[in-house]
């Protein structure tokens, strides 16, 4: 079977609402490929390798979560830039991308996503004052030790957690923002949950959760980014009969 790319674009954009962010990129359609998409390929971010990858499985569409054009890059279509466009244009494939509307989304987004792979209740968001907040709050069903939260989110992430022990014995509030959200462990301690999780640490989170008597737990930007492409792909695949394929290219971020 097969889908209309146009017709998918718009249920991404009324699922996602992309018009509601305030983003360093653009969301939606990046690279337009045919018109028909019969077979997607999903994947965190769109590197030559997963480009490759989609065009050796015959992907018509390529969904990430990192896409191109950040602001602040570079503009001119050379080097890397060129040979990935290269790439989507000669094999005719588009690029769909979706960055803070995939994280922020209340069931596909990777936050939320995160909870359910780590058992936490959400129960509301880290930015309070925020309706679109990206980052989320809530708790375990039972209070686990720092060593037992770091050995469940490397379980569910698999791979190594950095864990900075600057809490109490016992964790059972969390919050957690996937990616480079470091910085809102001020935000975490703020509330005065027991825990914060992001993807990536920076040194002076390290002082941070050691200072405001939090535990910090580094999961990996590219590991706590999985979820959300995924989810909505599988959605994709539901709603329109379409082939979809995962493909998690290793990045140890």
């Amino acid at each position: 079977m097969s889908a209309r790319l146009n017709e998918i674009i718009e249920f991404c954009n009324s699922l996602l609402t992309p018009e509601k962010y305030r983003d360093y990129c653009p969301n939606g359609l990046q690279v337009e490929g045919k018109e028909s998409v019969s077979k997607i390929v999903s994947g965190v971010t769109a590197s030559q390798a997963l480009l490759d990858a989609a065009v050796e499985r015959g992907a018509d569409l390529i969904l990430v979560h990192h896409g191109y054009f950040w602001k602040g890059e570079s503009e001119p279509v050379v080097g890397m830039k060129k040979r990935r466009l290269q790439t989507l244009l000669t094999n005719d494939i588009s690029l769909l991308a979706y960055h803070l509307p995939l994280d922020g989304h209340p069931e596909l987004g990777n936050n939320a996503q995160l909870a359910d792979k780590l058992g936490l209740q959400i129960s509301g968001g880290l930015e309070v004052d925020n309706p679109l907040s990206i980052g989320l709050t809530g708790r375990l069903e039972q209070p686990l030790s720092a060593g037992e939260f770091a050995r469940r989110i490397g379980a569910a992430m698999d791979r190594d957690v950095l864990h900075i022990d600057g809490g109490k014995p016992l964790i059972e509030t969390v919050g957690w923002c996937t990616g480079a959200a470091q910085g809102y462990i001020d935000k975490a301690a703020a509330l005065g949950l027991d825990a914060y999780i992001s993807g990536e640490i920076s040194e002076p989170t390290v002082h941070s959760a050691r200072e405001l008597g939090i535990h910090y737990f580094a999961a990996g930007h590219h590991a706590t980014e999985r979820y959300g492409v995924q989810a909505l792909a599988d959605k994709l695949q539901r709603q329109f009969g379409i082939e979809h394929e995962f493909v998690d290219i290793n990045n140890p971020v």
